[in-house]
């Protein structure tokens, strides 16, 4: 099964969790939590652990982030957790991962599997997609 919605930012929370003396690599490190909002085909929330290694003013980096998702894929609720990264080198997107992690789903969505994708356009409109299986 296939299920796509756009998301946004409801919060965006920066932590500090780093070493002392700070460890200075050449693009700076960061670490947050980011509540989101989903419509579309996937409705609902969630929340998001999120790093990165990134230049804002070259849009150069990486960044990994962990999300437990709580609401509905396609009408079926519930909730489960999956983990997404990916690179950019200023003007494409590579080097992409996307996992629904194994034996988080509860309620209509217990035993789901898969993976996905995140794309954003032009405008930063951002569309998550998850392919998925449920247990039957």
């Amino acid at each position: 099964m296939r299920a796509t919605g756009i998301f946004t930012v409801k919060d965006f929370a920066p932590a500090s969790v780093f070493a002392e003396p700070p460890i200075r690599a050449a693009l700076d490190m960061s670490v947050a939590t980011m509540e989101k909002e989903y419509h579309g085909a996937v409705e609902g929330r969630s929340a998001t652990i999120f790093t990165s290694a990134f230049d804002p003013e070259l849009g150069v980096g990486t960044y990994v982030a962990m999300e437990a998702f709580e609401g509905s894929l396609d009408g079926n609720e519930g909730t489960f957790a999956f983990v997404h990264s990916a690179s950019t080198s200023g003007s494409e997107r590579a080097n992409e991962y996307f996992l629904i992690v194994p034996g988080s789903g509860t309620g209509g969505l217990a035993g789901i599997t898969g993976a996905g994708s995140l794309e954003v356009d032009e405008d930063g409109t951002h569309h998550m997609t998850f392919e998925y299986t449920l247990a039957s």
